[in-house]
């Protein structure tokens, strides 16, 4: 199946897997708490103003992130008074 075969589903589906990688990542690491969903929000935040970015961007900003940047996010979004889904 070629990559212009994929419906939209696919790609949330091929997403989702992963952001769930990388959130076991971080829990190898010690953060016990982390979802495949606090994953994209952090990752996708960065995003809210240009728009998402091509396929090959955002399969590297996910497997990219470092523990230390995902607490920066999560530290800001406490600051700011988000709330954590």
């Amino acid at each position: 199946m070629g990559m212009e075969e994929l419906d939209e589903q696919d790609w949330v589906d091929a997403i989702e897997i992963l952001c769930q990688s990388k959130a076991d990542e971080l829990i190898l690491v010690g953060y016990e708490h982390v979802t495949s969903k606090d994953v994209w929000n952090c990752v996708s935040h960065k995003y809210e103003k240009e728009g998402i970015p091509p396929l090959h961007k955002l399969v590297n900003d996910i497997l990219s992130l470092k523990a230390t940047s995902f607490m920066n996010y999560l530290t800001m979004s406490a600051l700011r008074g988000s709330t954590f889904e």
